[in-house]
């Protein structure tokens, strides 16, 4: 059974979107201005700025206005309750399942927060599995983490393709393990000079269309 590994943030889920809603009622809460929620937005980086970081720069800026317990829940929970998945990328999944594609999610991150992404929107039951790098020690684009997300279902990575939105994380992830890979571009041009992506979607369920409706 090909093997289909897709990244989760910013490409099944718009975890962007979340979060942004998410710093919008922190900022309204706590009587902070409302247009810091772009400066906020910079900070975290899509996520890939370290929670400790985020949290520092938080407190820096706002002081005791910003009670450490709250500026934990929106780094923790934040973007985790509000994701939602698309009905077309849910029915892109559903449509490589039945083609016979076996999918697993790999995502960098905190297991209790990216698990709980997957299970509230139904992620768990669209794929055959997952792997999160703080639960196998390894971040994208580590070849390990890819391994164990084979390893998972006991499928091996000849033949894999790789679906992220990430230049770095996903599709350098994916040269390093001699995957095919697709890149959610969401309207940017590539810039690396490095490496490319096997092929470019504007967005996430076209991305798998293509790979399900042309693996070659």
């Amino acid at each position: 059974m090909p093997l289909l590994l897709l990244d989760l943030d910013n490409t099944l889920v718009d975890r962007d979107a979340a979060f942004r809603a998410a710093v919008a009622d922190f900022l309204v809460e706590h009587a902070l201005p409302v247009h810091d929620a772009e400066w906020l937005m910079t900070v975290d980086a899509g996520g890939y700025t370290p929670r400790a970081e985020v949290a520092r720069a938080v407190r820096a800026r706002y002081g005791a206005r910003a009670p450490g317990p709250a500026v934990r829940d929106l780094l923790d929970r934040g973007a985790a309750d509000r994701v939602v998945l698309s009905g077309p990328v849910r029915i892109a999944l559903a449509r490589a399942l039945t083609s016979g594609w076996t999918l697993v999610i790999v995502t960098n991150g905190r297991a209790a927060q990216q698990e709980t992404k997957i299970r509230a929107t139904g992620l768990d039951a669209l794929t055959h599995g997952w792997v999160v790098s703080e639960s196998v020690g390894h971040k994208k684009p580590a070849p390990q983490i890819f391994h164990a997300a084979a390893a998972t279902v006991g499928v091996g990575l000849d033949g894999a393709w790789v679906i992220g939105d990430s230049p770095h994380a996903d599709i350098a992830g994916a040269v390093g393990i001699g995957a095919r890979s697709v890149w959610v571009s969401a309207g940017r041009p590539w810039t690396e000079t490095a490496h490319t992506p096997t092929r470019t979607a504007p967005d996430t369920a076209s991305a798998i269309d293509s790979v399900v409706d042309a693996p070659g």
